[in-house]
């Protein structure tokens, strides 16, 4: 009786009430950023992909990216309407995809709302893994924590990839561990159903599955320590099932693919193969990790990127409560009952950093969002043992925990709502008042305010603005005045804009052959800021003198 009046307790008897709540609660928060961000770098390649293969039957554009949530984010598009333009070029098709006003935001709103169930089986997985390894109490608290992510709820309310694989993932690991302790012919389809469904989402599940399969079978016999025999009769037992398992995914991967038959080379071979798309895809992700990219990391830029990246991102991304609780979470497995729990949770976040300290693409915390699985549940594990143990102390020591465990729950909730509807470049206060200096794209500045710059320009009568001459939107889908190239090292009179994604890897750049320049951005106070990623400036029709490090030069970006 004493437990039930605890605060566990009485979560433990509404947890799924309170988490269907909380879900929809963070629905209406994702969905309400729709109108406000235009779209981002990637969002238009993506739904001219999906339409692709909805429109055409056929999927060419870019394998580097399975189908899965590429199809979701055009279907409703597709069912409003719209087909495909036929471009060569992905991007210049997505574009023409989302068409102009007043289509454009009907367009946009309908591709994003594609990606909402990943995020609703996200937080299912969430509930499901805390029900099954902790309990009713830390199931719900997880939800909680998972919901209301800045992360989490700005790349769910994105037409992109990164949601999807976080869904498909975490059902993926779980159904994975519901085979191992139940090897049968149900648990068996579900693997392979779900395995099928993350490769489907993102390439990145090849290397994500196994890794944090191995790192928590490695688990299983550290904390758990088998008896030798038993361990392997228990792996006899199970590789009878793995045909049925692979089977079932490979189907299903062939269906997400179309049935499509062609020729892949390898080497001197040529054979045709089913979903020729797959093996493309996965050549050219080996490529483009070999070859790197344009990653930015603490006002320095690098082909081939930091070991220290994704830490640095995670550090600086996540709620400080969120990193506190998940540390009371970690220090200890608790109860004995949720010892599993506790170290499958260890293992695959563990398993996923180790394995980014070897990527050489470092472009956001997008590329590890299933972590925060795992993150939200030792939260979870933390702040219901904070609770118990505030429960179970006499009465003079229990307030310092139980104020712990509030203060540290008031601020996630603060840091959440508060940052509404700037999830996507939300920073904790370790990042400081400069966060362009630390992590830029998809970090920051993804290219989500250009509507909002529109807007202001509107309010100003603005009738021409120089801005960066790397565009990645139709200005006429968003009333934007015309456009003239910026040149970075001297200013044009008038209005002029830049973003803070291009600023900072331009002077990046150019800072590491010639430290002695400096882009004018850097040295000029904006007029205003535009949302989180966009400076804006305006100088009179006749300029000074320019000061000794402007250039006529002309740098492009």
């Amino acid at each position: 009786m004493a437990e039930q009046q605890t605060l566990n307790g009485w979560l433990a008897r509404h947890s799924g009430l309170l988490s269907v709540l909380l879900v929809i609660l963070a629905s209406v928060r994702i969905v309400s950023t729709y109108h406000v961000f235009s779209q981002t770098s990637d969002e238009p390649a993506h739904i001219a992909a999906g339409m692709q293969w909805l429109d055409q039957g056929i999927y060419q554009y870019e394998p580097l990216h399975p189908p899965l949530a590429r199809v979701a984010t055009a279907l409703g598009p597709f069912l409003d309407g719209r087909r495909s333009q036929h471009n060569a070029d992905m991007w210049v098709e997505g574009k023409a995809i989302l068409g102009r006003e007043p289509d454009y935001d009907r367009t946009l709103t309908l591709a994003r709302l594609g990606i909402l169930p990943f995020f609703w089986v996200a937080c299912l997985v969430v509930y499901c893994w805390g029900r099954r390894y902790f309990d009713d109490a830390v199931a719900c608290l997880a939800v909680l924590i998972f919901s209301m992510l800045p992360a989490v709820l700005a790349h769910a309310g994105l037409a992109t990839t990164d949601m999807a694989l976080t869904a498909t993932l975490g059902a993926a690991f779980l159904a994975a561990t519901a085979w191992v302790e139940r090897p049968g012919a149900r648990t068996s389809l579900l693997l392979g159903l779900t395995i099928a469904l993350a490769v489907l989402s993102k390439l990145s599940t090849l290397v994500f599955l196994p890794a944090t399969g191995l790192a928590a079978g490695a688990g299983y016999v550290l904390f758990e320590r088998p008896e030798r025999s038993t361990f392997v009769r228990q792996i006899r037992q199970r590789l009878y099932w793995l045909p049925l398992i692979l089977l079932t995914s490979l189907i299903f991967i062939w269906a997400g693919y179309r049935f499509s038959v062609g020729t892949v080379a390898w080497n001197a071979l040529r054979l045709q193969l089913p979903f020729p798309e797959l093996f493309q895809g996965i050549s050219q992700l080996a490529t483009h990790n070999q070859a790197g990219a344009l990653n930015y990391l603490l006002g320095q830029h690098s082909d081939t990127g930091w070991w220290y990246y994704y830490l640095v991102a995670f550090g600086v991304k996540t709620p400080l409560s969120v990193l506190a609780l998940a540390g009371v979470g970690c220090a200890s497995p608790g109860q004995t009952s949720h010892h599993r729990g506790w170290w499958l949770a260890i293992t695959f976040s563990g398993a996923i950093l180790l394995l980014t300290m070897f990527s050489h693409i470092n472009l956001g915390i997008r590329h590890v969002l299933p972590i925060y699985f795992a993150l939200s549940l030792l939260a979870a594990a933390g702040l219901s043992r904070l609770l118990r143990h505030g429960s179970d102390r006499p009465a003079a020591n229990q307030l310092p925990l139980r104020w712990i465990a509030a203060a540290l729950t008031l601020e996630l909730v603060a840091s959440s709502v508060l940052c509404h509807p700037d999830y996507l470049s939300y920073f904790n206060p370790l990042a400081g008042r400069h966060p362009e200096k630390i992590l830029v794209d998809s970090d920051l500045d993804w290219g989500q305010d250009m509507k909002r710059l529109a807007l202001r320009l509107q309010q100003l009568g603005v009738k021409q603005l120089t801005f960066t001459s790397c565009i990645d939107v139709d200005p006429d889908a968003l009333g934007l005045p015309p456009l003239v190239p910026m040149d970075f090292l001297r200013p044009s009179p008038g209005w002029n804009a830049v973003r803070l994604t291009q600023l900072e890897v331009l002077a990046a750049g150019i800072h590491t052959q010639r430290p002695e320049i400096q882009l004018w951005p850097n040295a000029i106070s904006p007029t205003e800021k535009i949302g989180k990623g966009i400076l804006l400036f305006r100088f009179p029709d006749q300029l000074p003198p320019a000061p000794a490090w402007f250039s006529t030069a002309h740098i492009d970006c």
